[in-house]
Protein backbone atom coordinates (compact mmCIF):
# COMPACT_ATOMS: atom_id res chain seq x y z
CA UNK A 1 0.00 0.00 0.00
CA UNK A 2 1.57 3.60 -0.96
CA UNK A 3 2.50 5.44 1.74
CA UNK A 4 1.94 9.73 1.31
CA UNK A 5 3.94 11.73 4.32
CA UNK A 6 3.53 15.07 4.30
CA UNK A 7 5.58 17.08 6.55
CA UNK A 8 4.36 20.16 8.16
CA UNK A 9 0.60 20.86 9.06
CA UNK A 10 0.55 24.85 9.23
CA UNK A 11 -2.43 26.62 7.70
CA UNK A 12 -1.32 26.31 4.37
CA UNK A 13 -1.60 22.68 4.11
CA UNK A 14 -5.36 22.33 5.31
CA UNK A 15 -7.09 21.30 1.50
CA UNK A 16 -3.41 19.57 0.71
CA UNK A 17 -4.56 17.35 3.52
CA UNK A 18 -7.88 16.83 2.86
CA UNK A 19 -7.69 15.92 -0.27
CA UNK A 20 -5.19 13.50 0.03
CA UNK A 21 -6.91 12.57 3.20
CA UNK A 22 -10.08 11.75 1.31
CA UNK A 23 -8.20 10.22 -1.34
CA UNK A 24 -7.14 7.16 1.13
CA UNK A 25 -10.38 6.23 2.01
CA UNK A 26 -10.46 3.45 -0.58
CA UNK A 27 -7.87 1.56 1.19
CA UNK A 28 -5.24 1.17 -1.37
CA UNK A 29 -3.14 4.08 0.03
CA UNK A 30 -1.99 5.44 3.52
CA UNK A 31 -1.33 9.16 4.86
CA UNK A 32 0.89 10.34 7.31
CA UNK A 33 0.86 14.07 8.63
CA UNK A 34 4.14 14.47 10.24
CA UNK A 35 4.51 18.11 12.35
CA UNK A 36 6.32 19.54 15.96
CA UNK A 37 2.54 20.20 16.89
CA UNK A 38 1.18 16.16 16.96
CA UNK A 39 -1.91 17.68 18.31
CA UNK A 40 -2.40 20.07 15.11
CA UNK A 41 -1.43 17.19 12.88
CA UNK A 42 -4.49 15.24 14.81
CA UNK A 43 -6.95 18.02 14.03
CA UNK A 44 -6.20 18.41 10.57
CA UNK A 45 -6.55 14.35 9.45
CA UNK A 46 -10.12 14.55 11.79
CA UNK A 47 -9.98 10.74 12.77
CA UNK A 48 -10.33 9.69 8.68
CA UNK A 49 -9.40 6.10 7.73
CA UNK A 50 -5.48 5.31 6.81
CA UNK A 51 -4.37 8.70 8.20
CA UNK A 52 -2.17 8.88 11.03
CA UNK A 53 -0.45 12.02 12.36
CA UNK A 54 2.89 12.11 14.03
CA UNK A 55 5.13 13.78 16.15
CA UNK A 56 8.79 14.56 14.63
CA UNK A 57 11.76 16.53 15.57
CA UNK A 58 13.16 18.00 12.12
CA UNK A 59 16.45 18.57 13.77
CA UNK A 60 17.36 15.13 14.10
CA UNK A 61 18.22 12.87 11.17
CA UNK A 62 17.14 9.80 12.68
CA UNK A 63 13.95 11.04 13.65
CA UNK A 64 13.58 12.35 10.28
CA UNK A 65 14.42 9.49 8.37
CA UNK A 66 12.59 6.88 10.61
CA UNK A 67 9.57 8.37 9.18
CA UNK A 68 10.62 8.74 5.35
CA UNK A 69 11.70 5.42 5.45
CA UNK A 70 7.92 4.11 5.57
CA UNK A 71 6.80 6.46 3.02
CA UNK A 72 6.99 6.52 -0.86
CA UNK A 73 5.99 9.98 -1.49
CA UNK A 74 7.50 12.65 0.63
CA UNK A 75 5.94 15.97 0.90
CA UNK A 76 7.26 18.88 2.30
CA UNK A 77 5.17 22.18 3.84
CA UNK A 78 7.89 23.01 5.72
CA UNK A 79 9.84 26.42 5.54
CA UNK A 80 11.89 26.60 2.21
CA UNK A 81 15.35 26.28 4.26
CA UNK A 82 14.36 22.81 5.17
CA UNK A 83 13.34 21.69 1.95
CA UNK A 84 17.10 20.83 0.42
CA UNK A 85 17.81 18.68 4.11
CA UNK A 86 14.22 16.50 3.71
CA UNK A 87 15.16 16.68 -0.13
CA UNK A 88 19.13 15.01 0.41
CA UNK A 89 17.24 12.13 3.01
CA UNK A 90 14.37 11.03 0.23
CA UNK A 91 17.50 11.06 -2.03
CA UNK A 92 19.75 8.51 0.04
CA UNK A 93 16.18 6.62 0.79
CA UNK A 94 15.04 6.55 -2.31
CA UNK A 95 11.98 8.17 -2.01
CA UNK A 96 10.07 10.66 -4.15
CA UNK A 97 9.98 14.23 -3.47
CA UNK A 98 7.19 16.93 -4.09
CA UNK A 99 7.15 20.68 -2.70
CA UNK A 100 5.14 24.23 -3.57
CA UNK A 101 8.37 25.94 -2.96
CA UNK A 102 10.98 27.53 -5.36
CA UNK A 103 13.81 25.09 -7.05
CA UNK A 104 16.90 25.72 -4.70
CA UNK A 105 20.79 25.24 -6.18
CA UNK A 106 20.63 22.71 -3.06
CA UNK A 107 18.38 20.86 -5.31
CA UNK A 108 19.65 21.59 -8.41
CA UNK A 109 22.83 20.21 -7.00
CA UNK A 110 21.17 16.77 -6.59
CA UNK A 111 19.93 16.77 -10.30
CA UNK A 112 22.02 13.93 -11.74
CA UNK A 113 21.57 11.63 -8.30
CA UNK A 114 17.80 11.89 -8.70
CA UNK A 115 18.09 11.11 -12.19
CA UNK A 116 20.10 8.37 -12.22
CA UNK A 117 17.80 6.69 -9.12
CA UNK A 118 14.88 6.87 -11.52
CA UNK A 119 13.26 9.14 -8.90
CA UNK A 120 11.05 12.17 -9.30
CA UNK A 121 11.57 14.94 -7.23
CA UNK A 122 8.87 18.40 -8.37
CA UNK A 123 8.72 21.49 -6.94
CA UNK A 124 7.20 24.69 -7.43
CA UNK A 125 3.50 22.97 -7.95
CA UNK A 126 1.72 24.94 -5.54
CA UNK A 127 0.20 29.28 -6.69
CA UNK A 128 2.99 31.05 -7.12
CA UNK A 129 5.54 29.48 -8.39
CA UNK A 130 3.05 26.77 -9.84
CA UNK A 131 -0.22 27.77 -11.04
CA UNK A 132 1.11 30.79 -12.64
CA UNK A 133 3.66 28.22 -14.62
CA UNK A 134 0.92 26.16 -15.52
CA UNK A 135 -1.65 28.10 -17.01
CA UNK A 136 1.37 30.69 -18.82
CA UNK A 137 2.37 27.80 -20.22
CA UNK A 138 -0.60 26.10 -21.42
CA UNK A 139 -1.12 29.75 -23.25
CA UNK A 140 2.60 30.07 -24.33
CA UNK A 141 2.23 26.08 -25.66
CA UNK A 142 -1.10 26.45 -27.46
CA UNK A 143 0.22 29.59 -29.55
CA UNK A 144 3.37 27.72 -30.18
CA UNK A 145 1.50 24.93 -31.97
CA UNK A 146 0.19 27.08 -34.19
CA UNK A 147 2.94 29.06 -35.20
CA UNK A 148 2.49 32.33 -33.66
CA UNK A 149 5.31 34.07 -31.80
CA UNK A 150 4.93 35.57 -28.15
CA UNK A 151 6.12 39.29 -28.57
CA UNK A 152 4.72 40.21 -24.83
CA UNK A 153 4.65 38.12 -21.43
CA UNK A 154 3.19 39.94 -18.59
CA UNK A 155 2.58 38.18 -15.59
CA UNK A 156 1.24 39.53 -12.09
CA UNK A 157 -0.24 37.45 -8.79
CA UNK A 158 -1.31 38.76 -5.64
CA UNK A 159 -2.89 37.37 -1.94
CA UNK A 160 -5.07 39.79 -0.70
CA UNK A 161 -8.59 40.62 0.78
CA UNK A 162 -11.80 39.62 -0.71
CA UNK A 163 -13.56 43.33 -1.29
CA UNK A 164 -16.27 42.42 1.96
CA UNK A 165 -12.95 42.20 4.24
CA UNK A 166 -11.27 44.78 3.59
CA UNK A 167 -11.89 47.06 6.53
CA UNK A 168 -9.01 48.84 6.80
CA UNK A 169 -7.33 51.87 4.47
CA UNK A 170 -4.29 49.58 3.58
CA UNK A 171 -7.16 46.86 2.41
CA UNK A 172 -4.64 44.19 3.25
CA UNK A 173 -3.87 41.53 5.94
CA UNK A 174 -1.85 38.90 6.41
CA UNK A 175 -2.74 35.54 4.37
CA UNK A 176 0.42 34.34 4.15
CA UNK A 177 4.11 34.54 5.79
CA UNK A 178 4.49 37.87 7.72
CA UNK A 179 8.32 38.07 7.18
CA UNK A 180 8.13 37.87 3.51
CA UNK A 181 5.51 40.59 3.16
CA UNK A 182 7.63 43.02 5.02
CA UNK A 183 10.56 42.42 3.31
CA UNK A 184 8.91 41.93 -0.17
CA UNK A 185 11.44 43.35 -3.00
CA UNK A 186 14.60 43.57 -1.25
CA UNK A 187 17.35 43.49 -3.67
CA UNK A 188 17.00 44.43 -7.13
CA UNK A 189 14.41 43.51 -9.96
CA UNK A 190 14.81 42.75 -13.36
CA UNK A 191 12.34 42.59 -16.25
CA UNK A 192 12.58 43.03 -20.05
CA UNK A 193 10.47 46.03 -21.66
CA UNK A 194 10.53 46.41 -25.40
CA UNK A 195 14.21 44.58 -26.03
CA UNK A 196 15.46 46.61 -23.04
CA UNK A 197 16.74 45.17 -19.58
CA UNK A 198 15.30 47.31 -16.78
CA UNK A 199 16.83 47.48 -13.56
CA UNK A 200 14.41 48.63 -10.51
CA UNK A 201 16.69 49.16 -7.16
CA UNK A 202 14.38 47.88 -3.40
CA UNK A 203 14.26 51.68 -2.85
CA UNK A 204 13.13 52.53 -6.07
CA UNK A 205 10.80 49.34 -6.68
CA UNK A 206 7.24 50.70 -5.07
CA UNK A 207 7.41 53.96 -6.88
CA UNK A 208 7.34 51.66 -10.13
CA UNK A 209 4.06 50.28 -10.16
CA UNK A 210 1.68 49.50 -12.80
CA UNK A 211 -2.19 49.74 -12.89
CA UNK A 212 -3.57 45.77 -13.01
CA UNK A 213 -7.34 45.72 -13.37
CA UNK A 214 -9.59 43.15 -12.87
CA UNK A 215 -13.67 43.49 -13.73
CA UNK A 216 -15.59 43.45 -10.85
CA UNK A 217 -12.64 44.07 -8.92
CA UNK A 218 -11.34 47.41 -9.81
CA UNK A 219 -7.73 48.57 -10.04
CA UNK A 220 -4.51 46.49 -8.07
CA UNK A 221 -0.76 47.95 -7.88
CA UNK A 222 1.50 45.89 -9.69
CA UNK A 223 5.22 45.92 -9.26
CA UNK A 224 7.91 43.74 -10.16
CA UNK A 225 9.68 40.26 -8.88
CA UNK A 226 13.16 40.26 -8.22
CA UNK A 227 14.08 38.17 -11.80
CA UNK A 228 11.99 38.08 -14.38
CA UNK A 229 14.70 37.27 -17.12
CA UNK A 230 14.99 33.68 -15.89
CA UNK A 231 11.97 32.73 -17.04
CA UNK A 232 12.76 33.45 -20.50
CA UNK A 233 14.58 30.07 -20.29
CA UNK A 234 12.04 28.29 -18.32
CA UNK A 235 9.31 29.52 -20.34
CA UNK A 236 10.79 29.26 -23.88
CA UNK A 237 10.69 33.15 -24.41
CA UNK A 238 14.45 33.53 -25.71
CA UNK A 239 13.91 36.85 -27.85
CA UNK A 240 10.96 38.28 -26.29
CA UNK A 241 10.84 42.17 -25.95
CA UNK A 242 8.86 42.39 -23.16
CA UNK A 243 9.01 39.66 -20.09
CA UNK A 244 7.31 40.86 -16.69
CA UNK A 245 6.55 39.11 -13.36
CA UNK A 246 4.92 41.12 -10.73
CA UNK A 247 3.32 41.19 -6.99
CA UNK A 248 0.04 42.69 -6.58
CA UNK A 249 -1.41 44.87 -3.83
CA UNK A 250 -4.96 47.20 -3.77
CA UNK A 251 -4.32 50.36 -5.19
CA UNK A 252 -2.46 52.73 -3.62
CA UNK A 253 -0.81 49.75 -1.26
CA UNK A 254 2.45 51.08 -2.96
CA UNK A 255 2.74 54.24 -2.30
CA UNK A 256 1.85 53.90 1.30
CA UNK A 257 4.34 50.95 1.53
CA UNK A 258 7.30 53.11 -0.27
CA UNK A 259 6.81 55.61 2.76
CA UNK A 260 8.21 52.52 5.31
CA UNK A 261 10.98 51.66 2.33
CA UNK A 262 12.04 55.49 2.36
CA UNK A 263 12.26 56.00 6.44
CA UNK A 264 14.13 52.29 6.85
CA UNK A 265 11.54 50.35 8.46
CA UNK A 266 12.05 47.79 6.44
CA UNK A 267 15.61 47.69 6.63
CA UNK A 268 16.35 43.84 8.03
CA UNK A 269 20.36 44.46 8.55
CA UNK A 270 20.78 46.11 11.68
CA UNK A 271 19.31 45.62 15.16
CA UNK A 272 17.53 47.81 17.42
CA UNK A 273 17.45 48.03 21.22
CA UNK A 274 14.46 50.73 22.01
CA UNK A 275 14.31 51.43 25.73
CA UNK A 276 11.24 49.29 27.93
CA UNK A 277 8.18 50.85 27.27
CA UNK A 278 8.85 52.66 23.85
CA UNK A 279 6.20 53.39 21.72
CA UNK A 280 4.45 53.20 17.94
CA UNK A 281 5.10 56.91 17.68
CA UNK A 282 8.72 56.81 19.15
CA UNK A 283 9.95 54.04 17.11
CA UNK A 284 8.61 55.82 13.89
CA UNK A 285 10.37 59.04 15.60
CA UNK A 286 13.67 56.65 15.19
CA UNK A 287 13.52 57.38 11.31
CA UNK A 288 13.30 61.11 11.58
CA UNK A 289 15.55 64.19 11.78
CA UNK A 290 15.38 65.44 15.34
CA UNK A 291 13.71 68.80 15.60
CA UNK A 292 13.13 71.09 18.66
CA UNK A 293 10.04 72.84 16.95
CA UNK A 294 8.42 69.73 14.27
CA UNK A 295 6.08 67.38 15.75
CA UNK A 296 6.63 63.94 14.75
CA UNK A 297 3.76 64.38 11.49
CA UNK A 298 5.68 67.67 10.56
CA UNK A 299 8.93 66.11 10.26
CA UNK A 300 7.30 63.39 8.31
CA UNK A 301 5.79 65.26 6.06
CA UNK A 302 9.07 67.68 5.68
CA UNK A 303 10.80 64.49 5.04
CA UNK A 304 8.62 63.06 2.41
CA UNK A 305 7.34 65.57 0.18
CA UNK A 306 4.93 63.65 -2.11
CA UNK A 307 2.57 62.67 1.32
CA UNK A 308 -0.99 62.82 0.26
CA UNK A 309 -4.13 62.15 2.66
CA UNK A 310 -5.07 58.52 1.66
CA UNK A 311 -1.02 57.81 2.34
CA UNK A 312 -1.11 59.59 6.10
CA UNK A 313 -4.50 57.77 6.88
CA UNK A 314 -3.01 54.33 6.14
CA UNK A 315 -0.06 55.05 8.70
CA UNK A 316 -2.46 56.84 11.16
CA UNK A 317 -4.61 53.38 11.24
CA UNK A 318 -1.11 51.25 11.99
CA UNK A 319 -1.20 53.73 15.15
CA UNK A 320 2.21 54.77 13.99
CA UNK A 321 1.69 58.50 15.33
CA UNK A 322 0.28 57.11 18.77
CA UNK A 323 1.52 56.66 22.10
CA UNK A 324 0.87 52.79 21.77
CA UNK A 325 3.41 50.47 23.60
CA UNK A 326 5.52 48.76 20.86
CA UNK A 327 4.97 44.66 21.15
CA UNK A 328 9.19 43.98 21.24
CA UNK A 329 11.62 46.67 21.30
CA UNK A 330 14.39 44.47 20.03
CA UNK A 331 15.44 43.20 16.92
CA UNK A 332 16.13 44.95 13.21
CA UNK A 333 13.52 47.67 12.49
CA UNK A 334 11.82 45.11 10.03
CA UNK A 335 11.21 42.73 12.86
CA UNK A 336 9.95 45.80 15.08
CA UNK A 337 7.70 46.73 11.80
CA UNK A 338 6.26 43.12 11.36
CA UNK A 339 5.25 43.06 15.26
CA UNK A 340 3.00 46.20 14.50
CA UNK A 341 1.82 44.89 11.63
CA UNK A 342 0.95 41.39 12.86
CA UNK A 343 -1.28 43.19 15.37
CA UNK A 344 -3.39 45.11 13.07
CA UNK A 345 -2.89 42.74 9.97
CA UNK A 346 -4.18 39.59 11.67
CA UNK A 347 -7.18 38.02 10.05
CA UNK A 348 -10.07 37.78 11.67
CA UNK A 349 -12.03 34.85 12.03
CA UNK A 350 -14.75 35.38 9.54
CA UNK A 351 -12.41 37.50 7.06
CA UNK A 352 -12.23 36.08 3.75
CA UNK A 353 -8.62 36.31 1.90
CA UNK A 354 -8.75 36.83 -1.92
CA UNK A 355 -6.30 35.63 -4.59
CA UNK A 356 -5.80 37.50 -8.14
CA UNK A 357 -3.34 36.11 -10.76
CA UNK A 358 -3.56 37.66 -14.49
CA UNK A 359 -1.28 36.73 -17.47
CA UNK A 360 -1.02 39.44 -20.14
CA UNK A 361 0.06 38.29 -23.46
CA UNK A 362 0.58 39.67 -26.48
CA UNK A 363 0.98 37.46 -29.74
CA UNK A 364 2.11 37.90 -33.22
CA UNK A 365 -0.48 35.87 -35.36
CA UNK A 366 -0.99 35.81 -39.37
CA UNK A 367 -3.75 38.74 -38.99
CA UNK A 368 -1.48 40.87 -36.84
CA UNK A 369 -1.01 40.98 -32.81
CA UNK A 370 -3.43 39.72 -30.37
CA UNK A 371 -4.02 39.96 -26.44
CA UNK A 372 -4.64 37.35 -24.41
CA UNK A 373 -5.70 38.42 -20.82
CA UNK A 374 -6.27 35.10 -18.66
CA UNK A 375 -7.31 36.12 -14.96
CA UNK A 376 -7.80 34.06 -12.01
CA UNK A 377 -9.82 35.29 -9.10
CA UNK A 378 -10.35 32.61 -5.89
CA UNK A 379 -11.81 33.60 -2.70
CA UNK A 380 -11.80 31.80 0.38
CA UNK A 381 -14.39 30.49 2.99
CA UNK A 382 -13.36 32.23 6.28
CA UNK A 383 -9.14 32.63 8.08
CA UNK A 384 -8.74 28.98 7.90
CA UNK A 385 -10.06 27.41 4.65
CA UNK A 386 -8.30 30.45 2.55
CA UNK A 387 -8.04 30.61 -0.81
CA UNK A 388 -4.10 31.04 -0.60
CA UNK A 389 -3.88 27.65 1.35
CA UNK A 390 -6.11 26.07 -1.73
CA UNK A 391 -4.28 27.31 -4.41
CA UNK A 392 -1.25 26.34 -3.01
CA UNK A 393 -2.57 23.13 -1.55
CA UNK A 394 -4.33 22.01 -4.36
CA UNK A 395 -2.31 21.69 -6.95
CA UNK A 396 0.45 20.33 -4.69
CA UNK A 397 -2.13 17.63 -3.91
CA UNK A 398 -3.33 16.64 -7.22
CA UNK A 399 0.47 16.31 -8.76
CA UNK A 400 0.72 13.65 -5.64
CA UNK A 401 -2.31 12.34 -6.38
CA UNK A 402 -1.98 12.00 -10.20
CA UNK A 403 1.43 10.40 -9.88
CA UNK A 404 0.58 7.33 -7.50
CA UNK A 405 -2.70 6.67 -10.04
CA UNK A 406 0.32 6.09 -12.56
CA UNK A 407 -0.60 9.04 -14.79
CA UNK A 408 2.93 11.08 -14.45
CA UNK A 409 5.54 8.99 -15.56
CA UNK A 410 8.67 11.36 -15.93
CA UNK A 411 11.54 11.15 -13.48
CA UNK A 412 14.02 13.78 -12.34
CA UNK A 413 14.44 17.05 -11.03
CA UNK A 414 11.24 18.71 -12.36
CA UNK A 415 9.41 21.95 -12.39
CA UNK A 416 5.04 21.88 -13.72
CA UNK A 417 6.25 23.06 -17.11
CA UNK A 418 5.72 20.45 -19.64
CA UNK A 419 2.24 19.01 -20.76
CA UNK A 420 2.38 15.79 -18.77
CA UNK A 421 2.41 18.05 -15.75
CA UNK A 422 0.54 21.01 -16.47
CA UNK A 423 -2.55 19.84 -18.31
CA UNK A 424 -4.35 17.38 -16.11
CA UNK A 425 -3.13 19.29 -12.96
CA UNK A 426 -5.08 22.44 -14.00
CA UNK A 427 -8.16 20.19 -15.65
CA UNK A 428 -8.53 19.06 -11.79
CA UNK A 429 -8.08 22.49 -10.78
CA UNK A 430 -10.88 23.74 -12.79
CA UNK A 431 -13.15 21.09 -10.88
CA UNK A 432 -11.94 22.12 -8.18
CA UNK A 433 -13.24 25.69 -8.89
CA UNK A 434 -9.58 26.89 -9.38
CA UNK A 435 -10.17 28.32 -13.61
CA UNK A 436 -8.69 31.13 -15.28
CA UNK A 437 -11.25 33.79 -17.53
CA UNK A 438 -10.04 34.85 -20.68
CA UNK A 439 -10.48 37.54 -22.96
CA UNK A 440 -8.76 38.07 -26.30
CA UNK A 441 -8.03 42.07 -27.56
CA UNK A 442 -7.71 41.90 -31.47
Amino acid sequence: MPTILIFGAGKSAIYLIDYLADSCAGGDRQLLVADLDVALAISKLRNRSNTRAVGVKLDDQDSRRELIEQADVVISMLPAGLHPVVAADCLELGKHFFTASYESEALRAMRSEIEAKGLLFLNECGLDPGIDHMSALKIIHEAKAKGEVIRSFTSYCGGLLAPQSEDNPWKYKFTWNPRNVVLAGQGTSKYLEHGEVKIVPYHQLFKRVEPVNFPGLGEFDGYPNRDSLSYQHIYGLEGIATLLRGTLRRAGFCKAWDVLVQLGLTDDSSQLQLPAGSTYRQFLNTFLPWSDSFSVEEKLTELIPDLDFPTFEKLQWLGLFESIPLPITEGSPAQLLQAILEVHWSLQPADRDLIVMQHQVEIQTETGIKKIISSLVDIGQDAVHTAMAKTVGLPLAIAVDLFLKGEISLRGLQLPVVPELYLPILKALEKGGIRFEERVED
